[in-house]
């Protein structure tokens, strides 16, 4: 009978003793997936290019103080394309829809309130970005062939005609600003170039670029509603 205790002893404590270390396993492996998603977040973090539709990116960016000094190129790409909707087109079939030259002229309200006193506008020579150019800032705007040209170049060319204390604005196209991006070495997945989108850069006296940000056309709107710019 005392046999029988003693065995049944043992075997409770050997059953304790190998749930212990499932229980440290099942741990080890949480606290391992918590740091990979912390990894993952800090990695995402760095590569993702900042909101400037969000109040507190906009601030943190420093576009506002860069574009005072005439130091900012924008980039943005042409409104929705008419031959890839069945919206109502501006005109032309090739180029925007009545509704993109709508998102278009919000867009330039909103970079009329940041300032075009001490700025150069320039657009590709396509119609798509002509028409979105034109619903932008009311005006006919003057072309330059090398904003269709989206290679290896664009960025070279972009920066050598800027003109000192000047912010250049450039309508061109999606492929023009991920040659631009590329030139950043920014990674793809971290941009969205959606339709009439912006995107900032400056360079410093350093010759340093730095990507200021992003804005989406819907955001400029909320933003002049909102006194942010």
């Amino acid at each position: 009978m005392l046999q029988g205790v003693i065995d049944k002893s043992l075997a409770s404590r050997r059953v304790q003793v190998y749930r212990f270390p499932w229980g440290t396993a099942l741990f080890a492996v949480l606290c391992l997936l918590f740091l990979l998603g912390v990894a993952a977040a800090c990695a995402h973090a760095r590569t993702a290019v900042p909101n400037l539709g969000n109040p507190h990116h906009l601030q943190r960016s420093g576009l506002e103080a860069a574009w005072a000094k005439g130091s900012v190129i924008v980039v943005l790409r042409h409104a929705e394309r008419c031959d890839r909707s069945r919206g109502a087109c501006l005109g032309d079939p090739s180029g925007i829809t009545v509704a993109g030259s709508q998102v278009a002229a919000a867009v330039g309200q909103g970079l009329q309130h940041l300032g075009l006193a001490s700025s150069d506008v320039w657009t590709s020579p396509q119609v798509r970005t002509r028409q979105t150019a034109q619903a932008m800032f009311g005006k006919t705007v003057a072309t330059q062939g090398w904003l269709n040209q989206c290679d290896g170049h664009f960025a070279d060319n972009a920066f050598s005609h800027k003109r000192a204390g000047h912010n250049l604005v450039l309508v061109s196209h999606s492929g023009c600003m991920e040659q631009l991006e590329q030139a950043l070495q920014v990674p793809v997945s971290a941009t969205s170039n959606s339709y009439a989108s912006a995107l900032f850069i400056t360079q410093g006296s350093d010759g340093k670029t730095t990507l200021l940000g992003q804005m989406a056309a819907s955001e400029w709107r909320k933003l002049v509603d909102a006194k942010e710019l």
